[in-house]
């Protein structure tokens, strides 16, 4: 039977924006009623760790919780865990799941983060092809990936680089297979990207550039992999990491403003005041950058939601964080912050080359973005750099942040 509650804020998404939202309204307000309804049934995680630090044994299971069941009883949220949203009636003010049951709202937060991107192709939807994004995908790769076995990686950006990383370190065979020419091309200067990629050969990772695969098979227990190129790769396990788009569909079909994700103003708001978005899903003015960028990353999923609660809440306050993001691949480890596009002129201030220092993105002569490699704290010099918005020479960022 259908059952219809009401409340003053809901929230839809069950990851770190959700959580961190229920930060942003408590601050402001101590009593209006909360919803938190999730997709998956786990509490709320930080999903860093599936790809870094539980392969390597830094955390458990039990470390990448956002918060325990006794804050969300505290902060008297009901949560809907396992359960999904189905349908959103702006006009009503209402969403819908998919058990039947409706929850009316004040004020409502989408923070549905984002999908994984699928192959087209043959097998591409085969039973047990990971696309890796979840708590599930890292529990059942984990069983897979015993010491001895194999594995394909397809994808040579953030996921699939650090996931074939985590499987190397962890005994397994691994062929990487993607289309561009080295590694995280995206975001690593060309000279870093092959270096790091040399690399991966040498700690025995196989790497087939500038390939796609074409087609997946199961035969027996077992996939072959077959490839644009020609090769054919048998292995015990697939996992695709070719990144993911804005989970957006709920807000499209209420007809909210979506681009590359759901258009929010500055206070995060959609195009419908009463709603707003934040996290891997929002499409947001970066001011730093003077530019609609979406981010998907812990550091803004983490800022973004509190923001959005807060501002649901009544705060009214613009989002005018800067979020960062790091990775681990190897012995290399890096800080960001900005715009780091590889395809922006950039200029390296090393230490060490291609190993220990600073890479600076620079856009009409001024620095837009900063990675810090094998560098460590200095994420708020480099926002400080970043924010001036002056023109400087190449040479004359040596040693600015680093």
């Amino acid at each position: 039977m259908m059952s219809e509650r009401a409340y003053k804020y809901v929230i839809v998404g069950g990851g770190l924006a959700g959580a961190s939202a229920v930060e942003g309204i408590r601050e402001v307000d101590g009593a209006g009623s909360v919803l938190l309804i999730g997709k998956e049934k786990e509490l709320p995680y930080n999903r860093p760790p599936l790809s870094k630090q539980l392969w390597l044994g830094k955390k458990k299971e039990e470390d990448i919780f956002v918060k325990g069941k006794e804050f969300y009883a505290e902060k008297e949220v009901d949560l809907a865990l396992g359960v999904e949203v189905t349908g959103l009636d702006a006009g009503r003010r209402a969403v819908l799941d998919g058990r039947g049951n409706e929850f009316s709202y004040e004020k409502l937060l989408l923070a549905t983060g984002g999908v994984p991107r699928s192959l087209d192709i043959t097998g591409g939807k085969l039973e047990g092809v990971c696309y890796f994004r979840t708590l599930e995908d890292y529990r059942k790769v984990r069983s897979d990936a015993a010491e001895g076995k194999s594995a394909v990686v397809i994808g040579g950006g953030f996921i699939g680089s650090e996931m074939a990383a985590a499987l190397n370190v962890n005994g397994v065979e691994v062929t990487m297979v993607f289309p561009e020419p080295y590694l995280v091309q995206r975001v690593f200067p060309e000279g870093l990207g092959r270096a790091i990629q040399r690399h991966y050969l040498e700690r025995g990772v196989r790497i087939l550039s500038g390939d796609v695969p074409l087609a997946f098979e199961r035969k027996g227990d077992r996939y072959l992999t077959r490839t644009k190129a020609g090769e054919q790769i048998k292995s015990d396990i697939v996992i695709v990491g070719i990144g993911i788009g804005p989970a957006a569909e709920l807000a499209k079909k209420a007809g909210l403003s979506v681009g590359n994700g759901i258009i929010v103003n500055e206070q995060l708001q959609t195009s419908d005041p009463l709603v707003y978005a934040g996290g891997d899903n929002a499409f947001f003015p970066y001011q730093a950058l003077g530019k609609q960028v979406r981010i998907e990353h812990w550091d803004n999923a983490l800022n973004q939601g509190k923001q959005a609660g807060r501002n649901m809440a009544g705060a009214n306050e613009p989002f005018a964080y800067m979020p960062y993001f790091f990775s681990d691949l190897f012995e290399f480890g890096y800080e960001a912050v900005g715009d780091v596009d590889a395809r922006l002129k950039t200029f390296a201030d090393w230490q060490k080359e291609n190993d220990t220092g600073v890479v600076y993105y620079l856009e009409e002569g001024k620095a837009r973005g900063a990675m810090m490699c094998n560098v460590w704290d200095k994420v708020d010099a480099a926002r400080e750099l970043i924010r001036k918005g002056e023109r400087v020479a190449p040479e004359d960022l040596r040693g600015a942040i680093g």
